[in-house]
């Protein structure tokens, strides 16, 4: 599913973002990418969504080379991800059903479908009943439901997570991990980036350390 071949990202400014990743994550995988702030966790995500393009190396995702020079599909290669924040984003002038349906009609869908497969996405995590209220009026907990709600919306087969649990107290933080967890028993491939190392003991999967940029411990964790 990705494949990174001795990536660096050094910015304008001289400072080294990526040191030398190399990385290869298989479909259907749930890997944690850890470590502290300024480790370069959200530069490694940014690469594989197309906001950030290395300084050197080979980046492939889901069959795309993306650091090709003439790569220019990035609206196909994010189609084939859900992507979901720690600030999670949402339209804050719409209710919780049209922050989802928005994403469905930019892409093209019917109303007709649009509206069923957004009621049907907000049952999977939980949020059935509040489709029709403020986003404003939500809890930030049922808020970052929405977000994972928005990035399943075509199901695709990656989900990456930039530190999704960061602002949440430990009940939600289980709640908002059993629907990573569930996507990933049913085949998506899961890149969830986090500093909380407790919530990655709890959970035995594959761990991918950063330090300053640099690759210092690949775990090949326990899959339940």
């Amino acid at each position: 599913m990705i494949q990174m071949n001795h990536v660096f990202m050094t910015y304008p400014n001289q400072v080294s973002a990526l040191s030398d990743i190399t990385l290869e994550i298989s479909p259907g995988e749930f890997v944690f990418i850890a470590g502290p702030n300024g480790s370069g966790k959200t530069t490694l995500l940014r690469i594989l969504f197309g906001a950030e393009r290395p300084s050197r190396g080979e980046v492939v995702v889901n069959g795309m080379k993306i650091t090709e020079r003439r790569f220019n599909r990035v609206h196909s290669l994010r189609r084939t991800m859900g992507i979901v924040f720690q600030d999670v984003k949402l339209l804050r002038d719409r209710s919780v059903s049209e922050n989802i349906f928005f994403a469905l009609e930019v892409t093209g869908h019917s109303r007709t479908e649009a509206r069923r497969k957004t009621w049907e996405v907000l049952s999977r995590v939980g949020l059935q009943e509040r489709g029709r209220d403020s986003v404003l009026n939500l809890s930030f907990g049922e808020q970052q439901r929405v977000a994972i709600a928005r990035a399943l919306i075509n199901d695709p087969p990656l989900l990456l997570a930039d530190e999704p649990t960061g602002n949440l107290d430990a009940q939600v933080t289980t709640e908002v991990m059993e629907i990573f967890t569930s996507l990933h028993k049913k085949g998506t491939t899961v890149l969830f980036a986090t500093r909380d190392m407790d919530l990655i003991q709890r959970y035995p999967h594959r761990v991918v350390y950063l330090s300053e940029g640099k690759t210092v411990d690949v775990g090949k964790g326990i899959e339940r």
